[in-house]
């Protein structure tokens, strides 16, 4: 969302919104700025293809506040890739448990991917199976678990 706020609003004359949602009329831009001063509020243009375009006044930073929020939950989240192989230590499966659990939690899904050597392909998936089952509290499964040629592979989203 493009917004223009304050002085950068080049139109004459703007359609003001209040505080409190109050519809406050036409008037020139001069008046409205000097209105958002009284306030100590921002002026924010909501719509730049009307005219007059529609302005409103904003609490001091919410403006920026609200943009920030909007840019923040519209970029996509990375899909974190871990990696490991069928005959995993204890230890390692916890550190990657807890790896994913970390990823989920803060909204990336994850991919786990099982490297496979000659006939270890029931192995990997028994363990990626495994996973699943650990991390349910913190995730669900895209799709199945894919295996194919050298790896075993199944995708992690946060709940």
């Amino acid at each position: 969302m493009n917004m223009l706020m304050n002085e950068k609003i080049k139109a004459s004359e703007v359609e003001l919104t209040g505080l409190n949602g109050e519809n406050l009329g036409t008037m020139t831009t001069k008046e409205a700025l000097a209105l958002a001063k009284q306030y100590k509020a921002d002026l924010v243009c909501t719509n730049l293809l009307s005219s007059p375009p529609p302005c409103q006044l904003m609490a001091k930073g919410m403006a920026k506040q609200t943009k920030n929020m909007e840019k923040s939950a519209a970029s996509p989240k990375k899909i974190k890739e871990i990696r490991l192989t069928p005959h995993i230590e204890d230890h390692d499966y916890d550190t990657k448990i807890r790896q994913s659990v970390s990823f989920l939690q803060s909204g990336h899904p994850v991919s786990l991917i099982v490297k496979i050597q000659g006939k270890e392909g029931i192995a990997a998936k028994a363990l990626l199976e495994r996973m699943l089952i650990t991390l349910k509290a913190d995730g669900t499964k895209q799709a199945g678990i894919h295996v194919s040629g050298k790896q075993a592979a199944v995708t992690v989203l946060p709940k």
